[in-house]
Formats: C-alpha cells, structure tokens, sequence
C-alpha cells in the first residue's frame, strides 16, 4: 500500500468476546482474543492504520469508549456481542459518533437464533461484516481504511 496518511481506528469488542478460543463448541474458531487482537495489530499497521483493540463485558464501559472515540478516532469498529441485539443505549451512543462505524460479528448472525437476527448497532452502521469468522476482523479493518480514504 502506498504512503496514506495514518488514521486512528477504535476496534471494540462486547461481551464475552475475551472468551473466543476457548469453548470447543466452535462457533467463533479457534482463534483467542489474544490472536484475533494480534492479527488486527498487524493489519492495522499494513495500512497506516493507528488502532486502539479494546475488550469489555461492561455496556457503560463500552459506551463511555464511544464517547471518547468522538473527540479521539476517525472511525469505529464494533463487535457489540450479545449487547447487538439488546442495547438501544449502545446504538444512541453509535449515532452520536461522526465518522465511519462498521459493525463486525465473528459468526453469519442470520443463521442463527431468531433474535440475534435483529442488531441495534446496524441501525448506525456503515457497514457490517459478518460470518467470516476471525478474517472478518481483519476485513473490517480494510474496509474501515477505505472507507476512510473515500472521506477526503
């Protein structure tokens, strides 16, 4: 990639998202949150991109990380967790953030349960990616520099 100016990117996770790895029932791979944190390192730097990967189980904490990314970031990437398909206080805090948001989800949500089919977030959303398993976090991170580079 060529010279692009650097970015800085808030990378959230939700709840129980520290946990990925480690259950053999398979849903979200193999990969911990430790790995899934490093390979984002990785690609951020690829791309000129300066990325804060944060993680809590917390729903105020991870709004109060929102807020802070409106003053901080020029674009959000957010796996909400289980707090995607029950948190209107989330999305609110979503809306209020200027720049690009793109929600990221380690499964494919519509082939699962029901109400896991319905996500706030999508509501402030650029973008989502889904289904991809641990690419997917990686992928949300290219897609968040081009998005970003479409803005200028």
């Amino acid at each position: 990639m060529s010279q692009a100016a650097s970015k800085a990117v808030y990378f959230l996770n939700g709840p129980n998202a520290n946990l990925y790895g480690l259950s053999d029932k398979g849903t979200y791979g193999s990969d911990t949150f430790e790995t899934l944190q490093l390979r984002c390192a990785a690609e951020a730097q690829r791309l000129s991109i300066e990325l804060t990967f944060r993680q809590s189980n917390s729903q105020g904490q991870l709004i109060d990380w929102i807020q802070e990314a409106i003053a901080k970031a020029d674009g959000v990437i957010i796996n909400g967790a289980g707090l995607t398909y029950t948190s209107i206080a989330l999305l609110d805090a979503l809306l209020a953030f200027p720049g690009p948001v793109v929600e990221v989800h380690m499964s494919n949500i519509y082939r699962r349960e029901p109400f896991r089919h319905h996500s706030y977030i999508s509501k402030a959303a650029t973008g989502i990616v889904a289904g991809l398993g641990a690419d997917g976090y990686e992928l949300a991170i290219t897609a968040m520099r081009r998005l970003l580079d479409r803005k200028k």
